[in-house]
């Protein structure tokens, strides 16, 4: 659904959410296979450990929920790059909330984080990628999305939203020659998922993501989602009817 792409040096990615996780990782590998990468998150100081040693690296600290700040790390890409191949949107956050521990507050602060972030940074590399007739963008979401899930009140709303986000952009930017990919991750072993107190099936390492992430980009994948054992489930579980979707997840997550 998208070209393919078999070499990576000399290619612009920017990295949004490159301080940890996913995003840190795959800046990392992007960086081992030669390509220019710039990147973006709140903590300049967990940029610069990304960076360490990589001369093809940009800095360019940012904070999605703040369209000014987005601005700015865009016209520094500007001024050093020629273009933008990939813009990869990984910053998110997480927290659990059921409805019985609702706060409206950290509700809103999730969703300008995970939702709002996300179209700040669209509303400055639309028009980029627009005007180069070319380049692709990446939204990362999570197979929370896929369905409801426990203690996913507010986060999983947010990736649902993310998932329908990319599957609208694709209509819209695929025919004028720019990618994008719509990456679903599992259970992956980073600062968000450390303080969960429930199992975690098919836990993945954030360099192993990271591979599955590229891998999925070099194939030319829209629907990119890992480790696919688990992920695969939770797509055919929304096949069920609901009675049994959600007797099988509360027997799964005993939650």
């Amino acid at each position: 659904m998208n070209p393919p792409l078999d070499d990576w040096r000399g290619r612009h990615v920017w990295i949004i959410g490159a301080s940890s996780g996913i995003g840190a990782a795959t800046a990392r590998l992007l960086l081992e296979r030669g390509a220019h990468v710039a990147l973006s998150a709140r903590r300049r100081d967990a940029l610069e450990q990304v960076a360490a040693g990589a001369p093809l690296a940009l800095l360019a600290p940012l904070d999605v929920t703040d369209h000014a700040s987005v601005r700015g790390a865009r016209e520094l890409l500007l001024t050093a790059w020629p273009r933008l191949d990939l813009v990869l949107l990984v910053a998110g956050g997480y927290n659990e909330m059921r409805a019985d521990s609702f706060d409206l507050a950290a509700a809103n602060a999730l969703i300008d984080l995970n939702l709002r972030g996300v179209y700040n940074c669209l509303d400055l590399v639309l028009p980029l990628l627009l005007r180069q007739g070319g380049g692709g963008l990446g939204i990362v979401a999570s197979v929370a999305g896929y369905g409801g899930l426990p203690k996913a009140l507010v986060y999983g709303p947010t990736k649902a939203a993310l998932i329908n986000l990319s599957e609208s952009l694709y209509f819209d930017l695929r025919p004028k020659g720019i990618a994008v990919y719509q990456i679903n991750p599992g259970f992956v072993d980073t600062p968000l998922t450390a303080a969960n107190d429930f199992a975690m099936p098919a836990l993945m390492q954030p360099d192993a993501a990271a591979r599955a992430l590229l891998r999925g980009i070099e194939r030319g994948q829209f629907h990119i989602h890992f480790p696919r054992r688990f992920s695969n489930s939770l797509r055919l579980a929304r096949l069920l009817p609901y009675r049994l979707y959600f007797w099988l997840l509360r027997k799964v997550t005993r939650l």
